[in-house]
């Protein structure tokens, strides 16, 4: 550089030292004006220059007196000038950064020990910098004197990139992957808490980098379960038992180009499982001591919070070794499965299907891995008494199903030679009395027996408990003799309950004798006056049907509803004028007229696949008809699930087109 621009140089880095130190004196006095905060917020784009410039002007420096005794005259003089005009720019540039930081420093957000560390260790590097390129022409700087400048610096250098990425990304941003690896083993489910095992964990990996002790973005911090209670400078973000008001759940569903909407753009966002397990553990009152499975089986947030963490039980352990996989493969047909019990087991379970294709040797093919076999599936195969013995062969069985197979009972001695058998089914069989209480006598090993709809009598399965106290008997349930519990409702039949044409209305339900009644009027079924179902009824208009069932010896189920729609017209062409929500694409136009109707559950499998969303645009459809229709009725079936950020919309108009619409 030209002695001018030097001279103006160091003229800018006196005046930078001058203001940083009333800057650092009146730090709590003095507020950025709005026109200079832009500036501040320039602090992550420049900082990246001083950092390269002065890293390798404290490497030149540190070899500057072994270059100025091994160089001729011309080298050290280019090497004393691009050095002493590295250092130069290197310290201006960082004064800039330094000066930009502060003004950041002063918005809201930016408090705690990592600022602290970050913006006093980016202040060393200014003034190290500055000093160094101040004396280094004084005869008492010395070559020890340089390697000691440079090495502070740059040791200065790496404190404060550390700290500054404590700030922009958390605490051990930097070890995270390899810590993370080497975590201890995954909590078991019957140990997990819902709020330390399921919510803080979502907290740690998309809150916490701007929301911590060290950076309390909106004076919040998501780090313990206290802190998210206590909330921000907003006021609280989590009110128990209310997720519509709760502010967290409104920033987090808030649109991604919204100034408020958290995690910021630019971050890792949250995923629809994470936000909705958030949303359900506000509803439930932001619990912090529950287990996971201390919450209903049904629950949604255990549902899916089950699958976040590894089985109570560990997979038994076997002494045996596990079969050749292409011997298992080739014993897989289209009417038979043998498939490892669980990952990584060498146990096997098999399953038969198809009672034409059944012969026994179906089961003599087993052979070459009898000694892994541990369940046998035969459920309605038309399988023998002699078929037992071969059954028997498989010598580390545990589980067998004969339900509904043609054994009477006579050979089930033979099953005695099966020393870890546990559980045996005989429901739907022509088993006998005189044939079990002849042969349990040699089949100790037995837990359980099931047998549904046989022929024994409930007196004799009695009889047969008593004799046999360390088997249960599973006979199913006496309405007329047990205590009375409540059916479940009735369902309906019908692959769709929309339909173009008359429909036969089909209603079932999985017990049998159940008598099911039901009303069009939308008023509630009662076992007296409304109409029993009887299949003959046909629905011809968009009809609301209501239905319960009912049987003696038990409790009349709750009410099942069921919507039908009279799906008149189809569009010739169906076209979206605006996007779809990228989660929720559906069939895209096709969806609105394609016969299916989407779950109001959002933990269904289904239910992404089967709903059409809009988030950021309005939903504008248009459906063409090449010949005029005559149109009484639109429907439009909407989800509403707002504490996962799904609401109705607020106007829905109908327009006609070109062609006539009445």
């Amino acid at each position: 550089m030209n002695k001018k621009l030097i001279g103006l140089a160091e003229q800018g880095l006196f005046a930078s030292s001058i203001f940083i130190l009333f800057l650092l004196i009146f730090n709590d006095k003095f507020v950025v004006p709005l026109w200079l905060q832009p500036l501040g917020r320039m602090h992550p784009l420049l900082l990246h220059f001083p950092i390269v410039i002065l890293l390798l002007a404290m490497l030149m420096e540190a070899f500057r007196f072994r270059i100025a005794s091994a160089s001729n005259p011309a080298v050290l003089e280019f090497y004393r000038d691009l050095l002493s005009n590295l250092l130069l720019i290197g310290a201006l540039s960082a004064g800039v950064t330094v000066i930009m930081g502060l003004f950041l420093s002063k918005e809201d957000g930016y408090s705690g020990q990592a600022l602290l560390w970050h913006k006093w260790s980016g202040v060393g590097i200014f003034f190290i910098a500055s000093l160094i390129y101040w004396v280094r022409s004084k005869t008492w700087y010395s070559t020890r004197i340089a390697q000691l400048g440079a090495l502070t610096t740059i040791l200065f250098l790496i404190g404060a990139g550390h700290y500054g990425a404590t700030l922009t990304h958390g605490d051990n941003f930097l070890f995270e992957p390899i810590s993370s690896h080497t975590q201890s083993t995954p909590v078991a489910l019957d140990k997990a808490l819902v709020y330390a095992d399921v919510i803080q964990p979502i907290f740690n990996q998309k809150c916490i980098s701007c929301h911590n002790p060290d950076k309390l973005k909106g004076q919040l911090s998501l780090a313990s379960i206290e802190a998210v209670l206590k909330g921000g400078k907003a006021g609280k973000v989590v009110i128990a038992g209310k997720p519509d008001v709760s502010l967290l759940l409104q920033r987090i569903h808030l649109p991604l180009d919204e100034k408020k909407h958290m995690p910021p753009s630019g971050k890792t966002q949250l995923t629809t499982q994470e936000m909705t397990l958030l949303a359900l553990w506000v509803k439930e009152n932001a619990d912090v001591k529950k287990r996971v499975i201390d919450l209903p089986a049904n629950d949604s947030l255990r549902v899916i919070a089950a699958g976040l963490f590894k089985p109570s039980d560990q997979v038994e352990e076997f002494d045996f070794d596990a079969a050749d996989e292409e011997t298992i493969k080739g014993l897989n047909t289209d009417y038979r499965t043998v498939a490892p019990l669980a990952k990584e087991s060498p146990a096997l379970a098999v399953n038969l299907y198809n009672k034409a294709a059944f012969t026994s040797e179906k089961l003599a093919e087993l052979s070459p891995v009898k000694e892994q076999i541990v369940y046998l599936n035969l459920n309605k195969m038309p399988v023998k008494d002699a078929d037992i013995k071969r059954i028997s062969e498989f010598e580390n069985l545990q589980k067998l199903d004969l339900n509904f197979t043609d054994i009477t009972g006579a050979g089930l001695s033979e099953l005695s030679a099966l020393k870890q058998l546990h559980t045996l089914s005989l429901s739907g069989t022509n088993v006998t009395y005189d044939a079990l209480q002849k042969q349990l006598g040699s089949l100790k090993q037995l837990k359980t027996i099931s047998l549904w709809e046989t022929k024994l009598t409930p007196s004799q399965i009695e009889q047969l408990q008593k004799a046999n106290k360390g088997i249960q008997f599973i006979a199913g349930f006496d309405g007329a003799k047990s205590e009375p519990i409540k059916l479940n409702p009735p369902q309906i039949k019908n692959s769709s309950t929309i339909f173009s044409q008359p429909l036969a209305l089909q209603l079932k339900h999985p017990i049998k004798g159940v008598e099911i009644r039901y009303t069009t009027d939308g008023t509630e079924p009662d076992s007296l006056h409304s109409p029993v179902f009887a299949n003959q009824t046909t629905l011809t208009q968009p009809t609301l049907i209501k239905a319960k069932a009912y049987k003696s010896g038990w409790y009349g189920s709750n009410v099942a509803t069921f919507d039908f729609y009279k799906s008149t017209y189809k569009p010739d062409s169906v076209n979206l004028l605006l996007p779809l929500n990228p989660v929720h694409q559906a069939d895209g136009a096709h969806t609105f007229f394609d016969g299916k109707l989407g779950t109001f559950n959002a933990n269904s499998p289904a239910w992404a696949n089967n709903w059409a969303g809009f988030r950021k645009n309005d939903m504008a459809l248009v459906a063409e008809f090449k010949k005029p229709i005559n149109v009484s009725s639109v429907t439009l079936r909407i989800m509403v699930e707002e504490e996962t950020g799904i609401f109705p919309p607020g106007t829905v108009e109908v327009w006609e087109g070109i062609g006539e619409i009445r």
